[in-house]
């Protein structure tokens, strides 16, 4: 802090190169706060108070292969288990075919197993009581599955999905191995899995969202690693005779390696801490803006600290080669021109 004065000032000699780079750093970890958040959101997806209390049993082989119906009873009467209900997919549409809604055919007592996102109103539009963890329920259409069966021929009383709600939590292994079991060798073998599980498994078949993220960050922070690596070995390229002035009237060797790698690290803080704010800003109006369809969360603790790791080690990466450059200066040599 004792020289931060002379830190500050050698960061903004050039103004409008600095000020360049800083836009460059924002931009970066403004994307970087809201790609987190649509991992976070992604990540969240079928977790919730009672997620642990059911498991989800599906086709092993595909997700879209149908299981009979008279498994329901099987399942029922697995050790465990307190009850069970069943779902199908339904491809809804609302006025355009573009603007998909999630519908599924459910029996009369399938919101009995999820009372943590059901509250109804008069008029039949349910909302999720928490917007963080259920808020995708609130796009979604549920109808009676007798109808969807009587009407779709191929459908033939075959069911998408079973969801078992379990008696004990801790028995949950014990319970989905007896589940698939009843179905073991068959044409219609099951994979049962505890409902955040089957979330995240779903999830990775649209796309692996950790993956996307990772790549495009790594992309990101590659590029601003050479764009704020250039513009410290310009700084300092600069700065050779102030350098030198320095060592002559007392800095030893550390103190201007310090200084170097303070006004690198002070570069990428100021511009990565902006970057964050902005996406703390914007992430409840991409939110608001998506009608529901994204519930994205706030920039959270994990999200500052990890950004704040990343603005300490690529300003670290990033100053110090000019720092050590800066190091062995040799003092003849720089007031020479040399």
């Amino acid at each position: 802090m004792k020289y931060l004065h002379l830190v500050w000032a050698s960061l903004f000699r050039r103004k409008t190169r600095t000020l360049l780079t800083l836009v460059s750093i924002i931009a970066a970890f403004l994307l970087f706060g809201l790609l987190d958040a649509v991992r976070l959101s992604f990540d969240q997806a079928g977790q919730s108070a009672n997620g642990a209390k059911r498991l989800q049993t599906g086709a092993r082989l595909s997700f879209i292969q149908p299981l009979p119906a008279s498994l329901e009873a099987k399942i029922a009467a697995v050790p465990g288990v307190k009850r069970v209900t069943y779902a199908n997919w339904f491809g809804g549409a609302y006025q355009d075919p573009h603007n998909q809604v999630f519908s599924f055919a459910v029996p009369p007592d399938y919101l009995d197993l999820f009372p943590e996102n059901w509250p109804f109103e008069v008029v039949g539009i349910l909302h999720a009581s928490d917007k963080k963890t259920g808020g995708f329920f609130d796009q979604m259409l549920l109808l009676n599955w007798k109808y969807f069966d009587e009407t779709t021929p191929y459908n033939r009383g075959a069911v998408g999905w079973y969801v078992t709600e379990l008696a004990d939590v801790n028995q949950a292994d014990k319970v989905a191995k007896a589940i698939d079991a009843l179905s073991a060798n068959s044409d219609h073998e099951t994979r049962t899995q505890t409902e955040q599980a089957a979330s995240a498994s779903w999830m990775k078949q649209l796309a692996d969202i950790g993956l996307i993220v990772g790549s495009i960050m790594g992309a990101v922070f590659f590029t601003l690693l050479l764009l704020s690596g250039n513009t410290m070995m310009q700084a300092v390229r600069e700065r050779t005779g102030e350098l030198a002035v320095l060592k002559t009237i007392g800095f030893s060797n550390v103190s201007v390696l310090a200084m170097v790698l303070a006004e690198s690290v002070l570069l990428l803080v100021l511009g990565g801490v902006i970057g964050l704010l902005l996406a703390a800003l914007l992430i409840p109006v991409v939110s608001a803006g998506s009608g529901g369809m994204l519930n994205l969360p706030g920039v959270g603790v994990n999200s500052w600290i990890l950004g704040v790791g990343l603005m300490a080690t690529i300003g670290l990466l990033v100053g110090s080669l000019p720092a050590w450059s800066a190091m062995r200066l040799n003092i003849v040599d720089a007031l020479a021109g040399r």
